[in-house]
């Protein structure tokens, strides 16, 4: 044979194409590494469009608990006003005038007065301290706190067989004054708007 392949010697020479599968395998893995790469960008954009639900929840240990926001203030107590409260004003003492001079001042803050006198025989000088507000049953929670901000020191006591809203104001002979107008009025609105609840708030 003649030619570019000219026998020479005992040994033939091997006729085939030359090898391509190393380019073959350099692509192929240059393609994957392309598209790898492409899709891990694009779930991170779907991540960052999308809100990121799982990281939020991992790093949610990080956060502080939730916190309990600070109770509202309490709206203002349904209470009577004093010019709704009708007061009896009974002495229990051996002095002499003290239940009309408590009936008025009573009267220059508000309050509806009733009878002025001297106490029944159940009260009549066995009344050792202030006084003693009495009242029906009905009113232990409306009208009897309203009228023990005027002597906040007096007994109070309902009894469930009066009749009437009225209350009596038997002063006894630890007797000194009412308290002072301002402390009163101070009192007074405490008890109509009393104080929030103390607010359950745990830190981290």
């Amino acid at each position: 044979m003649g030619g570019k392949y000219r026998i020479k010697g005992n040994k033939y020479p091997r006729m085939r194409r030359p090898r391509r599968r190393g380019r073959l395998v350099v692509l192929v893995v240059a393609s994957a590494a392309v598209l790898g790469v492409g899709g891990w960008g694009t779930f991170q954009l779907i991540d960052v469009f999308t809100g990121g639900g799982k990281a939020s929840a991992a790093g949610g240990g990080t956060d502080c608990a939730p916190k309990t926001k600070a109770s509202a203030s309490p709206s203002a107590r349904a209470l009577p006003e004093p010019r709704t409260i009708t007061v009896n004003v009974l002495n229990a003492t051996t002095r002499s005038g003290l239940a009309k001079k408590t009936a008025d001042e009573l009267k220059k803050r508000g309050f509806k007065i009733g009878d002025v006198g001297n106490a029944t025989k159940q009260y009549d000088k066995k009344v050792k301290g202030p006084g003693v507000l009495l009242g029906p049953a009905s009113a232990l929670d409306t009208s009897l706190p309203v009228l023990g901000t005027q002597l906040p020191d007096a007994e109070r006591r309902t009894d469930a067989a009066r009749e009437g809203a009225a209350l009596d104001l038997v002063i006894g002979d630890a007797f000194k004054e009412l308290a002072k107008k301002p402390d009163a009025d101070r009192a007074l609105t405490k008890l109509a708007t009393p104080e929030p609840a103390p607010s359950s708030k745990r830190g981290c």
